[in-house]
């Protein structure tokens, strides 16, 4: 038994072997034929019949693809997030290059943070609406930012144990983040939280140019911000909540190689700077970190598929802890509850005393609920009548809007997407009349 293990063992490590000095041999091969970047930074003609205007080159400002093969920070990142074997280790460091270090797009991670936004946000959004379609769309975008903004995205990047740099350069690491930090300013933001001198900011001088919730939803991005990229730290509102992690300590657990590919990289070709200034403008260390996880997103659906990048979102963003509940604020939720009732052709709301303790006391409570004829619709805690009645309307309309089918009769769209044997019977799913407006 033990000497079957073995050799089964010895096959997987003769595989994993085989696969990595494929890569490297085709990495040798391209920079035998490239030979863009040399140690001494001097101008050298790539080979016989190249054209004159390659003579010049510039220097890497970041490990080279060789050195990826070689790092030991790279090869664990790859196991502590179980990436399939055909996922190659060039291509994980690539992700780690922000646009900030290379502008060339064929060295940097800004082609794969674009596709891995779409993706994270295409699948952050057919989780909401179909989880709780009675969702305003306020609330979707502030909840869409609180599961994939910058913000939680640097929360995962710092869980992964991902570490940055000081200062990009060749002799770094190939597993740690690449960036051209900004300076630390002494300006504040609007929630007071964090210091955001020199960050760019919308030609209006307003974060939303759109006041209309319409207009942000056509020409804003995902969260109702400014549609650009990257995307910049743009908050629902100040003080916007982040998605936590359902659990404070995460096991790794050690990739599968049974049936491993062997790991494809595509070569890139060299792209020229063409007079385009190499010193990009630097960025924040969060920033940073949301385009490399986006960019993770992205290669692992050129690599591994769509099914790859749902089961990465599940068990990456999903599984973080998001308080939907604290995001509504009601200013009028009496009248919002009165006019619900009248929509749904119920009776109207009567708020009722349930229980009280010290009404002749500094300290009273009162527990007041509003009913609908016979049915309770929600409970309030308050230190006077007026307050509970209010709390208890409140609490009324975020259970009304946090309604959520059985999960016997959600459907998502991507699970029905694509030619694959395992995909889903599409479910009609329920589509809400629309957000309560007294």
């Amino acid at each position: 038994m033990q000497t079957q293990w073995q050799n089964q063992r010895r096959g997987i490590t003769s595989r994993r072997k085989a696969s990595t000095s494929a890569a490297a041999e085709q990495v040798q091969q391209e920079e035998a034929l490239y030979e863009p970047f040399r140690a001494d930074g001097q101008a050298g003609a790539v080979g016989a019949g190249v054209d004159s205007e390659y003579e010049s080159r510039a220097e890497l400002n970041f490990p080279s693809h060789r050195k990826a093969i070689k790092s030991a920070k790279l090869a664990a990142l790859h196991a502590r997030l179980s990436l399939p074997a055909k996922f190659p280790l060039q291509t994980l460091a690539r992700c780690l290059i922000d646009p900030s270090v290379d502008p060339r797009s064929g060295y940097n991670n800004a082609p794969l943070a674009i596709l891995g936004q779409e993706l994270l946000g295409y699948h952050t959004t057919e989780w909401l609406v179909c989880k709780y379609p009675r969702l305003p769309m306020s609330i979707i975008m502030a909840a869409a930012y609180g599961y994939v903004g910058n913000a939680t995205l640097n929360s995962i990047r710092l869980e992964w144990g991902v570490e940055a740099v000081a200062a990009p350069g060749p002799e770094v690491d190939a597993g740690l983040l690449q960036l051209k930090r900004m300076t630390p300013g002494n300006a504040m933001a609007e929630d007071g939280m964090r210091r955001v001198k020199d960050v760019e900011q919308d030609e209006s001088g307003k974060r939303y140019p759109h006041k209309s919730l319409s207009g942000r939803i056509v020409y804003n991005d995902m969260f109702g911000g400014t549609n650009e990229f990257p995307a910049f730290d743009t908050k629902p509102y100040p003080g916007a909540p982040s998605s936590t992690s359902a659990s404070s300590e995460a096991a790794a657990s050690e990739p599968e190689a049974e049936g491993a590919e062997e790991a494809s990289f595509e070569s890139v070709p060299v792209e020229e700077p063409a007079n385009e200034d190499l010193n990009r403008q630097p960025v924040t260390l969060e920033d940073a970190s949301a385009g490399f996880v986006r960019a993770l997103a992205g290669a692992l659906y050129l690599h591994a598929g769509s099914s790859a990048v749902k089961d990465f979102h599940n068990d990456h963003i999903l599984s973080r802890h998001l308080p939907l509940h604290n995001m509504f604020n009601f200013t009028r939720p009496t009248q919002d509850l009165s006019k619900l009732c009248n929509l749904q052709g119920w009776e109207p709301p009567v708020a009722r005393l349930i229980s009280e303790t010290g009404r002749l006391s500094r300290t009273p409570v009162f527990v007041v609920g509003v009913f609908s004829g016979d049915d309770k619709l929600g409970e309030g805690v308050g230190a006077s009548l007026n307050e509970g009645r209010t709390r208890a309307a409140a609490n009324a309309l975020r259970s009304w809007y946090l309604y959520s089918p059985m999960e016997s009769q959600i459907c998502f769209p991507s699970e029905v997407e694509g030619s694959q044997a395992g995909k889903k019977k599409w479910i009609p799913q329920y589509v809400d009349p629309g957000e309560i407006v007294a």
